[in-house]
């Protein structure tokens, strides 16, 4: 069995895998104190329990596992994939050269003899190093800053961006909260927002946000003309990540945000207006001029008739998070609660409808696309 090696260049800047002769693994710079050492190997689902007892010999600290998954009910559960190989891996301590090498000398030959005896696929031992704090700050590598459409720019708390004169930027700290613009749902609904500010609609508006998540669309929305965004969300997590960011965007006096959903009523769920004021409690909350709903199928159906009490006549919503095969039922939902599809926009498998309650006595015009069908 070959041993591979991914080298930290902290100098130049990258990585380079190589052949990892023993006398590598005596450098100082490789393993000093603050460096783990990370043993991966990747192996057929059979072989995960005899693999997984030899990394646990060498490293008492533990072995992860990583089964590769299937996304399935909307996206909100997963089902493990028996077609691929699983990963497993296992850390060792830097700090004590010798005994890290012997470690993953004994792991190499103890693999290697799993080979031998025709076991299902294994693959080739890595060893990385892995400083502290890298473990740190890993995850905001996978948060660039983002453009969404013309003007809208989506830039992490941690990063700089130059902006173009016409920028909207967005700061964002999306913490535990849903909502940092790399979902396809999410950039759906905020080119849609920019389209409706684009058309004037937002100017002096009152906007309410249902499943507020970081706040990211109620702060776009005030960023882009609304007079008011309202965020309600069931999470408390949402909730405040909504009021951070809504303060760190300095839109706090436009953006409120509570626990609860719709449909609203002053003093009851979803009214304690943190950061805005309340109207007497127990009285209804006045219908909306827009509504924005990044949900789920099987949440946008079940909340219709809420959703479309919540938009006064004329009003319009966006409702994302749809999978292409859940479309048509949302659909008939929002018909069924009074609603007319005006514009369909798909990203990869997911859609948004801009969706009006139409005046009495009045026919919606479509301002876009329409959806499949549709005459």
């Amino acid at each position: 069995m070959t041993r591979r090696a991914i080298v930290d260049d902290r100098t130049g800047g990258g990585t380079a895998t190589q052949d990892l002769p023993t006398t590598d693994m005596d450098r100082p710079d490789q393993l000093a104190a603050g460096t783990w050492l990370e043993l991966s190997v990747e192996a057929d689902q059979e072989a995960v329990e005899a693999v997984s007892a030899i990394l646990d010999r060498a490293a008492p600290g533990g072995v992860s596992v990583e089964v590769p998954f299937a996304l399935i009910d909307e996206g909100l559960g997963a089902q493990p994939r028996t077609d691929a190989p699983a990963t497993l891996r296992a850390y060792l301590p830097g700090i004590d050269a010798a005994a890290a090498r012997a470690a993953i000398e004994r792991v190499e030959r103890d693999l290697g003899h799993l080979q031998a005896f025709g076991l299902r696929p294994i693959g080739e031992l890595t060893v990385q190093p892995v400083h502290e704090e890298d473990w740190a700050a890993a995850w905001k590598q996978h948060f660039p800053v983002l453009r969404v459409g013309r003007r809208l720019v989506i830039r992490p708390t941690w990063r700089r961006h130059r902006s173009a004169p016409d920028d909207v930027v967005l700061a964002l700290d999306p913490g535990m909260a849903f909502g940092t613009g790399l979902h396809p749902t999410t950039r759906l609904c905020l080119a849609g927002i920019e389209r409706w500010a684009d058309a004037g609609l937002l100017d002096g508006a009152r906007a309410l946000d249902v499943g507020c998540g970081s706040g990211i669309l109620a702060i776009a929305a005030a960023r882009l003309g609304a007079r008011s965004v309202h965020g309600v969300d069931t999470d408390p997590i949402a909730v405040d990540a909504t009021i951070a960011n809504a303060r760190r965007n300095r839109v706090l006096r436009r953006v409120t945000a509570a626990q609860g959903s719709v449909p609203l009523t002053a003093g009851g769920q979803g009214t304690a207006l943190r950061g805005g004021a309340v109207t007497r409690r127990g009285t209804s909350v006045p219908p909306f001029d827009l509504v924005l709903a990044n949900l789920i199928a099987s949440l946008l159906g079940h909340l219709a008739p809420a959703l479309a009490a919540s938009l006064r006549p004329g009003g319009r919503m966006l409702a994302s998070g749809i999978f292409i095969d859940r479309e048509p039922e949302v659909i008939r939902a929002f018909e069924t609660a009074g609603l007319e599809v005006l514009r369909r926009d798909q990203e990869t498998d997911w859609v948004l409808l801009d969706v009006v309650r139409p005046v009495p006595g009045s026919s919606a015009t479509s301002d876009g696309p329409s959806r499949p069908g549709a005459t």
